[in-house]
């Protein structure tokens, strides 16, 4: 699998009315610059910017809306006008705090949702006149590497390979990695195009407990149909076969497995959940109601109505690589970017 991004131009993020690139990433990471990832999803728009520390990085400030820019677009092929809004107010919040952190080097990469889109390019330019902010939409596959990149260190030690995953709001990445290399090496990868808003809009939730029951298993079917290539090439004997998730449903599920009254970073990071927690986790939340989903901490009305689809494709990858628990991560594509702008060996 070739890399995509090794050739890929970085851009600064210039005032909107004057914009103009910046000279490709040097890979110097010993001086004082800000370094900037911005990753805008098919629900979230999320930024990160940081200087280099050691042999990572130190969080200089950071932004994280649900802009729901993919919402209708399983339906309609297209970005609706108010996605758009909503994701335009977020990169301006984004270009401000790019400016006046006096970023020097940043990326800015949008996935599924545009990918997908009829009307992703015009998006793209459109935010770019409005922000500053020059969007690349990169591949399923670069996303996959991205998020390895990002999040690899929190594996769990152990011999042979382990599986990474990213639920995210239009499509799933599913990596395997050989973790014996300090950086691991992708042995296969694949993305379905199943995430938590696609597969929402596409199955919906159900009317009542029978309803929702129907809703849920027809979700699990339609993610293990498009896993279903995959899981045949995956190795049938692993003896204490790890794996590690990134993405919002994980680190959701992870907080209401700790009953943790608000999100806390510090204590959902590198965390080691029972993998029958999770799927009890996850059966109990696909028989609530949205109002009962709603009241829980950490889910809220933000994430009631698509929590119970990521329920449904955490329950299947559990089904495809049967692990006894599950490490989570809350890093990914922006830790992934940053690392590559900082001079880190490309996976």
């Amino acid at each position: 699998m070739g890399d995509q991004s090794a050739n890929m131009p970085y851009r600064q993020v210039p005032p909107p009315a004057r914009p103009a690139p910046l000279p490709r990433a040097t890979g110097r990471s010993g001086d004082a610059r800000h370094f900037a990832a911005l990753d805008l999803g098919t629900n979230n728009c999320r930024l990160l910017i940081a200087r280099p520390q050691g042999d990572g990085f130190a969080v200089v400030d950071a932004f994280s809306r649900i802009v729901r820019l993919g919402e209708g677009l399983a339906t309609s092929g297209r970005l609706s006008d108010a996605a758009i809004e909503r994701t335009i107010a977020a990169l301006r919040v984004c270009g401000d705090k790019l400016r006046r952190r006096h970023v020097t080097l940043a990326r800015s990469v949008a996935t599924e949702a545009c990918r997908r889109a009829s009307n992703g390019a015009d998006f793209i330019a459109r935010a770019y006149v409005e922000t500053g902010i020059h969007l690349d939409i990169i591949s399923a596959e670069e996303e996959a590497r991205l998020a390895v990149l990002g999040c690899h260190v929190l594996i769990e030690p152990g011999e042979g390979p382990a599986l990474i995953f990213d639920i995210g709001g239009g499509s799933t990445e599913l990596v395997l990695v050989d973790t014996t290399p300090t950086v691991p090496r992708v042995l296969d990868w694949h993305s379905a195009p199943w995430g938590v808003v696609s597969l929402t809009e596409y199955a919906g939730t159900g009317e009542g407990p029978a309803g929702r029951a129907s809703a849920y298993a027809a979700m699990r079917a339609l993610v293990a149909e498009s896993f279903a290539p995959f899981a045949e090439r995956l190795p049938k004997e692993v003896e204490n076969p790890r794996l590690l998730g990134t993405s919002g449903t994980v680190t959701t599920l992870a907080s209401v497995h700790l009953g943790l009254p608000r999100y806390d970073r510090s204590a959902i990071d590198g965390l080691i959940v029972p993998a029958a927690s999770m799927r009890r986790i996850s059966a109990d939340l696909a028989g609530k109601d949205l109002a009962q989903r709603a009241t829980l901490p950490c889910i809220g009305t933000e994430r009631a109505d698509l929590v119970v689809a990521g329920c449904a494709i955490l329950e299947t990858i559990l089904d495809l690589w049967p692990a006894e628990q599950l490490g989570v991560a809350d890093r990914g594509i922006r830790e992934g970017i940053l690392r590559r702008l900082m001079g880190a060996r490309a996976l």
